[in-house]
């Protein structure tokens, strides 16, 4: 019998993670089954044991993980100020993140099955998304971030609706004009807020 290190056990469950936070964002979380994604990581539905306790116990990593990783690929790479804030607007409103369900945001593909998860889950998912808006709102008013919080977090809802909405459609030119109109709408939103 094989016996792996610490390390192995330890990627196996990275993989298993980041595998299946791009098949939530693609497929749900009703849609994926422990199975799939066991699948999906190249592993055994045995091996699932050996690192969460439960399918739910997965989900709330999963959506942690996804939303520190949005949080550090997006949000903290962006440039500083308000030019950083209109590259993340863009970024999100964008065809191409309309297009890539599994790798784009988790808000905008799980929001309805966050709202209907266990306290643990809803809980991971609040903590992830504070990270996120703290790091706009930090953009939004550098010398008084928490001023920006809510701000920020009505901005992220702004934009997760847009996108949603966008993936629904089946015109994809309508589609496009709903981002296009999404983006003037946040950044409009953002300017408002530097008059007052």
């Amino acid at each position: 019998m094989v016996r792996y290190g610490k390390e192995h056990k330890s990627e196996t469950r990275r993989r298993i993670i980041e595998t299946a936070g791009r098949r939530f964002k693609q497929d749900g979380i009703d849609g994926s089954g422990v199975s799939t994604l066991m699948k999906d990581a190249g592993l055994t539905n045995g091996a699932f044991y050996a690192h969460f306790a439960s399918k739910e116990d997965l989900v709330t990593t999963a959506i942690a993980d996804q939303l520190k990783a949005q949080a550090e690929s997006v949000v903290a790479q962006a440039a500083p100020g308000r030019a950083g804030l209109e590259q993340i607007v863009r970024g999100y409103l964008s065809p191409q993140h309309r297009e890539l369900l599994g790798e784009g945001c988790p808000n905008a593909a799980l929001l309805d099955e966050i709202g209907r998860c266990t306290d643990a889950t809803r809980q991971a998912y609040t903590d992830g998304v504070l990270i996120l808006i703290d790091g706009i709102a930090a953009r939004m008013a550098p010398e008084a971030p928490s001023s920006a919080r809510v701000k920020a977090l009505s901005l992220l809802g702004l934009m997760a609706g847009t996108l949603q909405l966008s993936r629904a459609l089946t015109d994809n030119r309508l589609a496009d004009e709903l981002l296009e109109q999404g983006v003037k709408n946040v950044l409009a939103l953002l300017d408002a807020g530097q008059r007052v």
